[in-house]
């Protein structure tokens, strides 16, 4: 007989497979919850064990895991949350408070288990049924999904993006910042910086239309001309030059030019009230953008434009989780862990390699590292992490507007550090408008709850932390939802 000397690890007679002996363990979580899953070193933490209530008692779950020899670790995931049993051996290891136990041959009779009220009379496991479960478990692997069920959940997700419209997404009140294109390139982020926006679309009032949108993407390539050496654009001009004058010489550095040497004018993405959601967010996808401003016209020709709303993924996310939260059933992908899923960049394990390059930086990176990894790596964030590549912080596009407040781009931005560009905006914004910075979510997180995470205001990203260490395991964003979501 083998055992452990603890009530919620409870051990069988050994299975062998492929020469390595393993011993089905009964776990027990005696503290209640609605959903109850089960991870520990014994699968690499790695994989998520669902957990069953046991009969006539509520607040007890039990499953049933075949490990191999040697000490192990292990926690519980109730209801979303990583947590340790009290009651049994623990300590702090390398994913915060965890249990522990010994797999290992004991000349020891099998500890009863105790009951969900802790007096409750022993509860004898039958030999053959343990067995059962064990032959389960030594085969499980990686929660997975067919093909075809994939493309039934696609093909759901469609059915209703393309039955609802734009129109829909517009709240109940609310604002809308545009800019002048006329306004000095200091002004404008100067204004989106007030605002808390990351960008806004430009209207001309001699064309009398909205001609294209000026965010933060453009202040890094303003900042990166502003680094080098013999640039023709100055401190001065950055002053004093309007959005229009910028955008006519960024179209110069970035070689969209005719043949003549005129710059090529690019049409404003825009979508009406009437356009389906579907549409909408393949605009995003396929122009790589943050927004398409909803505008609404009563005339043929297109004058007299109204700018109703700025359309986000993020907007339409929350419209699919709104629906879909009260039938997940009929789409099995969403209870899906996203480990689990072809789904976000990740860090890649020792002896892998990954087609992606994952970016991190340390704090004391310099400001100008990070805009030209934020450029070259085609990403909006980067996470910023400590010698344990723990995640301490996270810069964003967004946070290179901070810089126009008191002339900060003055700086020499190879001097000054990530650390440094960071406390300076979070010293231009008063402590009301300070929000959670680093959005977190973990492998075992269900797709469903990670939607929901994303369909937050402002929520662009998540890092994807291990539990406990919160060493970052890669990131997942919008658009790869989006992206696999519409296959």
């Amino acid at each position: 007989m083998y055992a452990a000397d603890m009530n919620s690890a409870r051990f069988s007679g050994g299975v062998t497979t492929t020469g390595v002996v393993l011993f089905p363990i009964q776990f027990t979580w005696p503290h209640g919850g609605r959903s109850v899953f089960l991870s520990g070193s014994f699968n690499g933490w790695t994989e998520l064990v669902p957990m069953s209530q046991v009969e006539g008692c509520p607040n007890v779950f039990q499953a049933v895991y075949a490990v191999p020899h040697g000490s192990h670790e292990y926690k519980f995931l109730v209801d979303g949350e990583w947590r340790h049993d009290e009651q049994q051996p623990h300590k702090n290891g390398e994913y915060g408070i965890v249990n522990t136990f010994d797999a290992r041959p004991m000349l020891m009779e099998v500890p009863q288990v105790q009951s969900c009220s802790d007096t409750m009379t022993s509860m004898e496991v039958d030999n053959g049924l343990v067995h059962r479960i064990s032959a389960v478990a030594l085969n499980q692997a990686m929660p997975r999904i067919s093909e075809e069920d994939i493309q039934v959940s696609r093909h759901r997700i469609a059915l209703y993006l393309t039955g609802h419209t734009a129109y829909e997404l517009l709240p109940e009140s609310g604002k809308v910042v545009a800019l002048d294109v006329a306004l000095p390139v200091k002004q404008a982020f100067h204004i989106l910086s007030e605002q808390g926006i990351p960008l806004a679309p430009l209207w001309d009032f001699h064309k009398e239309k909205f001609v294209g949108v000026v965010s933060a993407s453009d202040f890094i390539l303003i900042l990166r001309e502003l680094l080098k050496h013999g640039s023709n654009l100055t401190e001065e001009e950055l002053e004093t030059h309007s959005i229009a004058a910028w955008k006519q010489g960024k179209a110069y550095m970035t070689g969209q030019v005719d043949g003549h040497g005129r710059p090529i004018p690019k049409d404003l993405i825009y979508a009406s009230p009437c356009d389906n959601l579907k549409d909408v967010a393949l605009k995003i996808l396929q122009n790589g953008i943050a927004i398409v401003p909803v505008i609404h016209s009563s005339s043929e020709d297109g004058s007299h434009p109204q700018l109703l709303h700025l359309a986000s993924l993020s907007g339409i996310l929350k419209c699919m989780c709104r629906y879909f939260k009260h039938c997940a059933n009929s789409l099995p992908i969403l209870q899906l862990p996203i480990y689990a899923i072809p789904l976000g960049t990740w860090v890649p394990r020792i002896g892998e390699t990954s087609s992606r390059s994952f970016a991190m930086l340390r704090l004391t990176a310099s400001l100008s590292s990070a805009l030209n990894m934020l450029v070259e790596a085609k990403v909006s964030s980067i996470p910023i992490v400590d010698d344990n590549d723990s995640l301490v912080d996270i810069y964003c596009r967004s946070d290179i507007t901070a810089l126009a407040k008191g002339r900060a781009y003055t700086h020499n931005l190879n001097e000054m550090t990530v650390q440094q560009a960071l406390q300076w905006g979070q010293d231009s914004n008063p402590p009301y408008e300070r929000t959670q910075r680093c959005q977190m979510c973990l492998r075992t997180d269900t797709l469903l709850k990670v939607m929901e995470q994303l369909s937050n205001p402002g929520v662009r990203r998540l890092v994807i932390v291990e539990a406990g260490s919160n060493r970052v395991e890669g990131i997942i964003s919008l658009t790869d939802i989006f992206r696999f979501l519409l296959g």
